[in-house]
């Protein structure tokens, strides 16, 4: 069960609301997330806080990549195997300038 509590930011800084959510961790997890915290000096709500943005920017990212691949390869009329065998020779090509 996810409980959602929230409290508002100063309207003089921002309009931004900012909630609270329970989540649930194992054991192990929780301590790895505590202990970067403190090596970063931080808490464990701005590391957590952090780290969701990274995903989800990461994701954003991800999807303008795959739609762009998706649009070059319908303008170049490029199938699935097109691609998979440039990749192979893109990877060729790295091998033998190591």
């Amino acid at each position: 069960m996810i409980t959602v509590a929230s409290s508002l930011r100063s309207p003089l800084w921002t309009t931004m609301r900012n909630l609270t959510v329970n989540i649930s961790f194992q054991d192990k997890l929780l301590a790895e997330i505590d202990a970067e915290a403190r090596r970063e000096s931080r808490t464990r709500s701005e590391l957590l806080r952090e780290a969701a943005r990274l995903y989800v920017c990461r994701q954003k990212q991800w999807e303008r990549a795959f739609a762009l691949g998706d649009e070059l390869s319908k303008r170049g009329g490029l199938g699935e195997t097109d691609v998979v065998r440039e990749i192979q020779n893109v990877r060729r090509r790295k091998r033998k300038s190591l």
